[in-house]
């Protein structure tokens, strides 16, 4: 039987509706899973990076712990806001990520400020399960930080988030750092619990990211981050102070948290049993608008004399690109620098000395 020649147009037309229905019905639609497919797992994330005046040791430790992962490294000395190393300076300096988890630092600091929780505060999370601000860092559970959101409402989130630097350039003499951005509104999808639990409608860069876990490091100081890429910029290297916050009553509660997420929480793969104890924070998320998934961890060394910022970004399209990955792979940048012996007073007063052009 020979069909009408508009039925061969008709056809393929209805392929094509089909398969827009079916993705769709899924939770997919053509674009998202077209973008989700282009976000590769594996890179060389070193890849055309100028490293001249980077810390020589911390960067191989870095480039080795990240692997083949498609993700950056950066990390920095939270007394003086100088940047140290950054593996995938492309990625590191783009227009800014979904915070995902790593909001919830700051979300239970507005919290303990404006009197909305204390340490001991039990939030219900579940039908018949209760949380304390501890454990709610530590296993990074989302109905916690909702309910906490909820209560502070959008205005004083947004606040916060401006406060600690979220949505301005962290550093100091950056060109190619970017603001990334806080919502003027609550965002569509979830609202203000939403952007309390997962950061929704956030952009945030590493950079931010670095400034935001100093800030909670060194006890409310935010320096400027400068990243010294000349002789001249690194004999001439001076911190710079940005603001100071008087959060220093609140740190305690907050930095119990954050350890409880390395040593037994979402963060454990980091835990190094012989080194400089991590305090940390992971975060997981799909992030629709750049493609794909991305795990962050972000974290500092010694509670007491802190030495160090790590921030791990890792993007990809499995599942194993997550926040607990990210940990792992700052667990062996500690235990690197722990077998190179860098924090070792002595040593590290010498390379630090050395490094900033200081009289020896």
């Amino acid at each position: 039987m020979q069909r009408h020649p508009a039925f061969h147009q008709a056809v393929p037309i209805f392929c094509l509706f089909l398969v827009g229905v079916l993705g769709v019905a899924f939770g997919a639609t053509p674009s998202s899973r077209t973008r989700r497919s282009r976000t590769p797992s594996y890179a060389d994330p070193a890849k055309n990076d100028a490293v001249a005046y980077d810390d020589p040791v911390i960067r191989q430790i870095a480039v080795e712990a990240l692997g083949h992962s498609n993700g950056s490294v950066l990390a920095m000395d939270p007394s003086t806001g100088r940047i140290l190393t950054i593996v995938n300076q492309k990625m590191a300096f783009s227009a800014g990520f979904e915070p995902c988890s790593t909001i919830k630092p700051v979300i239970a600091l507005a919290g303990l400020q404006e009197g909305v929780i204390t340490r001991d505060k039990m939030i219900k999370v579940a039908r018949r399960r209760y949380m304390d601000l501890t454990e709610a860092m530590a296993h990074s559970n989302n109905a916690y930080f909702e309910e906490v959101g909820t209560e502070l409402g959008f205005e004083r989130v947004a606040k916060y988030a401006a406060l600690v630097g979220i949505g301005s350039r962290a550093g100091y003499n950056i060109p190619e750092e970017q603001p990334g951005t806080i919502p003027t509104r609550p965002p569509i999808y979830g609202g203000v619990a939403r952007m309390s639990s997962f950061g929704e409608g956030i952009r945030i860069t590493p950079l931010q990211l670095a400034s935001l876990v100093s800030l909670l490091a060194n006890g409310g100081t935010q320096y400027y981050l400068q990243y010294p890429r000349s002789t001249t910029d690194v004999q001439s290297f001076q911190p710079k102070i940005r603001r100071q916050l008087d959060i220093a009553p609140l740190l305690p509660d907050l930095r119990e948290g954050m350890l409880a997420a390395v040593m037994y929480g979402t963060a454990k793969q980091s835990y190094d049993p012989d080194g400089e104890q991590a305090l940390g924070k992971t975060g997981t998320c799909n992030d629709e608008t750049m493609g794909g998934r991305i795990g962050w961890f972000v974290s500092y060394a010694d509670q007491a004399h802190p030495k160090i910022v790590l921030v791990v970004l890792i993007r990809g399209g499995g599942r194993s690109t997550n926040g607990p990955h990210a940990s792992e792979i700052a667990g062996r940048i500690y235990r690197g620098l722990r077998e190179r012996n860098y924090f070792a007073e002595s040593s590290y007063r010498r390379q630090y000395t050395a490094s900033a052009g200081a009289s020896k």
